[in-house]
């Protein structure tokens, strides 16, 4: 499968991580939330809805027309496809729930494994992540390709 276009993944990210970072401001619960929402972006709001345009898909990719592809025997983003394919963008907003010293190392590990991860959306010939390959899963885009893109 082709690889998705990589501004509209940049701005999906952007879009689900202004949706984690939403509920910080409530103490203790609100880093919970947010990291619930980062490690389940993929499943959550279909499972709760049951809404097909959700289905494979976090907020930011059903905005930016993009969804998650099975490269295994599954067909849907379930809670455990979604945990397995965002843990590393998830694990330093968990460990951040330590307060202070959390909060460093969970922000060193955000750092580290960002910038490992954007790496091989950048450089994988389909765009698959660490998270992509540790769940058989990829990135497509569902909108067709206007002139103008």
């Amino acid at each position: 499968m082709p690889k998705a276009d990589l501004m509209k993944r940049f701005v999906a990210a952007v879009i689900d991580g202004a949706i984690s970072y939403i509920p910080s401001f409530i103490p203790f619960i609100g880093a919970l939330i947010g990291s619930a929402y980062m490690l389940t972006k993929d499943a959550v709001v279909y499972e709760l809805t049951q809404n097909e345009d959700f289905r494979n898909r976090s907020i930011g990719k059903k905005v930016m027309g993009l969804q998650v592809e099975i490269l295994g025997p599954e067909t849907d983003v379930d809670w455990v496809i979604s945990i397995k394919r965002n843990i590393p963008l998830a694990i330093g907003s968990v460990i951040m729930i330590i307060p202070v010293i959390g909060w460093i190392i969970g922000g060193a590990l955000a750092i580290i494994l960002g910038i490992i991860e954007l790496v091989l959306v950048l450089t994988d010939e389909s765009g698959r992540r660490m998270g992509d390959k540790f769940a058989e899963t990829q990135v497509i885009e569902t909108e067709p390709k206007t002139a103008d893109s």
